[in-house]
């Protein structure tokens, strides 16, 4: 029949919600930049919201796809690449930081004081305190996440599967919840400041993506929580299950 579909690919229906997240991601950054001049954080905030809403309203619509069978093997293909694109933007992004960071600390700007130039001045972190703790934590959550997502390809062993995840959130909950005492140690205890310093521009900018990065993948390994009670993955399709592991092991 003329109507009936003779291929794998999934043809989608015309939708608001790409024109919709473009615009709402323009008055968010419009509404920052405006809250950074002193106009109040409103119009961002709203831009905000609006993003929010997309981001729910569109992947429901792609978890409902799922359900009802549109999610060939060759668009779970498609997902996936999409999703390593993804992934592939943010180790750039990250890339940038680390070499603003190397650069500046073997090459650094001597800045004109008075009649000469002098050094400025580089303040350093104990690597083997907080930051020990908080990649440790990093790593057992991802081990979590790993034995959540065997448990599921392997056995479709819900139990394990839940317990996997769980153990993943709470891990990624305290490194959070450490990430926010060290700030305060540093901006209130020690006085450093987001600005004035290259080491302090270059640490809080790194560090606070980094923890957002966080924060989004607990936010992401909670969903799939949340829809692994409810029975939505599968041994044979998991695709959003696997995007949040892979971004979680991304950090």
């Amino acid at each position: 029949m003329a109507h009936e579909k003779n291929h794998d690919y999934h043809i989608l229906p015309p939708s608001v919600n790409p024109l919709l997240g473009s615009l709402s991601a323009l008055v968010m950054l419009t509404g920052a930049i405006l809250w950074m001049h002193d106009n109040g954080p409103y119009i961002f905030l709203a831009g905000f919201v609006g993003v929010l809403y997309i981001m729910y309203a569109w992947w429901s619509e792609v978890v409902a796809e799922s359900h009802v069978g549109d999610h060939t093997p060759v668009v779970q293909i498609g997902l996936r690449y999409g999703f390593i694109l993804f992934i592939m933007s943010e180790i750039m992004f990250f890339s940038a930081w680390f070499w603003s960071l190397f650069k500046h600390q073997l090459y650094p700007m001597y800045e004109y004081v008075g009649t000469e130039y002098v050094k400025p001045e580089f303040h350093q972190i104990n690597a083997f305190e907080l930051p020990l703790i908080n990649t440790l934590l990093l790593l057992i959550s991802g081990c979590a996440a790993t034995w959540a997502h065997h448990a599921l390809v392997h056995d479709n062993n819900r139990k394990d599967l839940r317990m996997g995840l769980i153990l993943a959130i709470a891990f990624g909950a305290v490194f959070t919840a450490f990430q926010v005492y060290e700030y305060h140690e540093l901006l209130v205890v020690d006085g450093w400041t987001f600005s004035g310093e290259i080491t302090f521009a270059n640490f809080f900018m790194a560090t606070g993506f980094h923890g957002m990065h966080v924060l989004i993948g607990t936010i992401f390994l909670l969903v799939c929580l949340i829809r692994a009670n409810k029975g939505h993955f599968t041994p044979q399709s998991h695709v959003g299950f696997e995007a949040a592991a892979w971004y979680w092991h991304f950090p």
